[in-house]
């Protein structure tokens, strides 16, 4: 049989990540067929993107030897991305945290487990309401959902906030108001349906790679004559290699995506082609204050946005503007919109996801196969455990928020809390959580599963004193967060512990315990439970339930209680599945409910809301709202947005500005920064810097020029070039035919590299709603260094 192109690159990366990580080859092993004999080989979901592609792990030896894609999971078919190919040799890095270690006289030393839990407990109780902590969307859902018990309910402190606040906070936020509940309605599915796709500033190619190779894949392999049946078409501020797979790309001035949707959404009913009854049937419209309106003061609301005004603004042509307006309107496309980081990190992130909405609503594509909106996600359990969960300064679990006293008392009553220990008061969020710790607001912090002294903006800013503040971080290698804590805390990885995330598509993914971790290193549950032991030990009285006995006490299936705290206790006892069926009790309210862990088990991800049938099988969701897909939409109905805050079962489209950026480029900062991810790296490249391949695929951080703007200033590739903003400055080298090309006027920088911080120039400034930062667009100048 002949091997396909896309089947050969799959082998190739397989071999090469086994070769990589020491495994023996077996004669014809490669991805996508059986796999190789004497290896034992278990399902896991990939510890990267919030894709959530399948991943089969082979360990040998006590060591994983060998990944290749999982052919059962229905996310990627047995397909991995590069960095999933390489996932495994993210554990076995020479520099792994293998000890705890607390830093006396400036330098860290090392320290038993005893010492570090001791002293921890200590300083929190010592403060606990200036107490904070800071997590990730790399939190599995056991994880994120102690953590919250413990601060929310244990402390009766809010302080508690992910990094997914940096990425995907614009999407719930723009979510919620459109619909009144949160996360995606589509699925990947759409993906094999769809005859239009239209990315809104999302370099699919690289961050979401599997997806992008699935609808490419699609595309073609349709006979030539029948591609262009399917057309892609990308918008971005810079042309990535997204753009050069796309049969349209529509480059545009930063911030002005905002105007674009609104013009979609003003052509579609000044050339009445908008879906007349689906708008009647299941939207109303607001102004930006809240007041309802009418849709004659809705499309008065849009007369400033005609295609001849906002292709001035833009940039785009007033031809290519007519031509989105053309595609939404024509009710046989089916249209499929994705976007990601250039959307939500954007000081009107929620704003633009409302827009996109819109667009969506008006023209009736949505909830239907390969026509819907879909917000893509950047880490693997961002929507499991950081929306699902509700690891947010103002959330609680399955939707729920600290300032409604019905959320409070579900969730003191399912711990057996003590009666309004929940603070109604929401915590601070990321960007002022690390404003609070630099003033003194907040004395104590512990990261978990995250780096944000290389990820947060305006570092000089935000990080200032975090040195002389009781920092806790546990990690698994050396980052540039560890190196300013009071206590550092080895961490377990991915498949040396048992996991669940929950990823872009609503699909929940459960995975075992496949290698112990190295040295003295423990899973990040464990830490949580062992600090907050040690503190009900020593009398806080926050941490005595409704009884008296410890509340974040782990029971067994007869109600006895496990000495969980104990690490040769835990390590053989599955805590995951007690408190994950704990924290499935509260995922009923709001149509989130999430498969049992034993039924979890038994399959390759499940999509939410999961329900048993009358036959006793239980049934996914595949698309959320519509009738037949959904359990929770009522008879007759065909789609319902059950959601709504009004009770009607109508989304809102909402009259949202355009609004210029806080900083634009000026005579003293003519251009604009931008900055992003790499395929070989994922985010601060903590784990696969550690991978030699993709180490030496992209060893460094450089800055991207277009070539005209180069060749005006007088710059050449590898020339050592000055980046400053009115924050900070940086030295990188020059790349002006790279992957990528900024428009005029516009630079790019990855920001994976610890070496060269890049966040010492960017700004802070974020969505008033969601409190995301703005990641995409400052003012900086540059100059050439001799």
């Amino acid at each position: 049989m002949k091997t396909s192109r896309r089947d050969f690159i799959r082998q190739s990366a397989h071999l090469a990540a086994m070769a990589a990580l020491g495994a023996a080859l077996p004669a014809g092993a490669a991805g996508g067929v059986p796999l190789p004999d004497g290896l034992h080989w278990q399902k896991a979901p990939c510890r990267f993107c919030g894709t959530g592609c399948g991943v089969m792990v082979g360990v040998k030896g006590g060591r994983v030897v060998a990944v290749q894609g999982d052919p059962d999971c229905g996310v990627n078919k047995g397909l991995l991305c590069v960095k999933g190919y390489y996932a495994g040799a993210i554990l076995y890095g020479k520099d792994r945290l293998t000890h705890p270690m607390i830093r006396k006289d400036g330098k860290h030393v090392k320290a038993t487990w005893e010492e570090a839990i001791e002293l921890i407990a200590d300083n929190v109780m010592k403060d606990s309401d200036r107490f904070s902590i800071y997590g990730s969307g790399q939190w599995t859902v056991p994880e994120g959902y102690i953590n919250l018990k413990f601060i929310k309910a244990g402390l009766s402190n809010n302080h508690l906030d992910p990094n997914a606040r940096l990425c995907m906070a614009s999407a719930v936020v723009g979510f919620i108001t459109t619909f009144g509940v949160d996360e995606p309605s589509g699925c990947y599915e759409d993906l094999d349906e769809c005859d239009t796709v239209i990315t809104w500033g999302n370099n699919w190619a690289e961050m979401h790679p599997v997806l992008f190779s699935r609808f490419m894949d699609r595309k073609r392999s349709l006979p030539k004559y029948q591609q262009s049946e399917i057309t892609y078409i990308d918008m971005g501020t810079r042309k990535t290699r997204s753009s050069s797979a796309a049969n349209y790309y529509l480059e545009f001035v930063p911030q002005t995506d905002l105007a674009i949707a609104n013009c979609i959404c003003y052509q579609l009913i000044e050339n009445d082609t908008y879906d007349k009854e689906f708008v009647a049937q299941h939207t109303r419209f607001k102004a930006n204050d809240g007041a309802d309106l009418t849709i004659e003061e809705f499309k008065g609301f849009l007369d400033d946005y005609t295609p001849e005004k906002v292709a001035e603004l833009s940039g785009i042509s007033v031809g290519h503007l007519k031509m989105l307006g053309e595609i939404f309107g024509d009710p046989k496309r089916k249209v499929l919109s994705l976007w990601c980081m250039g959307v939500n990190q954007h000081t009107r992130g929620t704003w633009m996801n409302n827009l996109i909405y819109n667009v969506h609503l008006l023209a009736g594509k949505i909830a239907k196969p390969g026509s819907t909106p879909f917000s893509l996600t950047g880490q693997p359990s961002a929507c499991g455990t950081a929306r699902e969960v509700g690891t947010l300064a103002h959330a609680l679990p399955g939707g729920r928020v600290v300032k409604n006293e019905e959320h409070r008392k579900d969730c003191e009553d399912l711990w057996n809390a003590v009666p309004g220990c929940i603070n109604p008061k929401p915590g601070f969020h990321t960007v002022r959580m690390f404003e609070g710790l630099a003033a003194g607001e907040l004395t104590s912090m512990w990261v978990q599963v995250t780096n944000p002294a290389h990820s947060m903006p305006h570092l000089h800013k935000n990080l200032a004193n975090a040195e002389d503040r009781f920092l806790v971080v546990s990690d698994v290698y050396p980052t540039a967060t560890t190196r300013l804590a009071k206590v550092v805390l080895p961490s377990a990885l991915w498949v040396e512990k048992n996991g669940i995330f929950g990823n872009s598509e609503r699909r929940t993914q459960q995975w075992f315990k496949a290698v112990d971790p190295p040295g003295e290193a423990r899973d990040d549950l464990w830490q949580v439970l062992a600090v907050a032991h040690r503190m009900y030990k020593k009398g806080f009285k926050g941490l005595r339930d409704r009884d008296g006995n410890f509340l974040l006490a782990i029971r067994d299936e007869n109600g006895k209680e496990i000495e969980a705290w104990k690490w040769e206790v835990f390590k053989d006892f599955n805590v995951d599945r007690v408190l994950f069926e704990e924290y499935r009790k509260l995922t009923f309210k709001k149509h989130k409910d999430v498969a049992p862990y034993d039924v979890l088990v038994e399959h390759h991800g499940l999509r939410w809301p999961v329900v048993q049938d009358d036959q006793g099988v239980w049934r996914e969701t595949t698309r959320r709202f519509v009738e037949h897909e959904d359990p929770y939409v009522e008879e007759g109905k065909g789609i319902q947005f059950y959601g709504a805050k009004a009770g009607d079962d109508r989304a809102i489209l909402w009259a949202r500005p355009y609004e210029a950026p806080p900083e634009v480029p000026d005579k003293d900062y003519p251009l604009w920064l931008c900055t992003g991810r790499v395929l070989e790296h994922w985010h601060t490249g903590t784990m696969t810097q550690r991978v030699k391949e993709l180490h030496n695929a992209m060893p460094r951080a450089y800055v991207e020029f277009h070539p005209i703007d180069a060749r005006e200033m007088g710059i050449q590739d590898g020339d050592k070039i000055r980046i400053q903003s009115r924050r900070g400055s940086i030295v990188l080298p020059a790349w002006v035919r790279g992957r990528g090309l900024p428009q005029r006027g516009m630079i790019f920088v990855p920001f994976f590299d610890e070496t060269k911080l890049i966040n010492e120039v960017t700004l802070d400034a974020y969505c008033p709603m969601s409190k995301e930062p703005d990641y995409k667009k400052c003012a900086v100048r540059v100059e050439k260094l001799a």
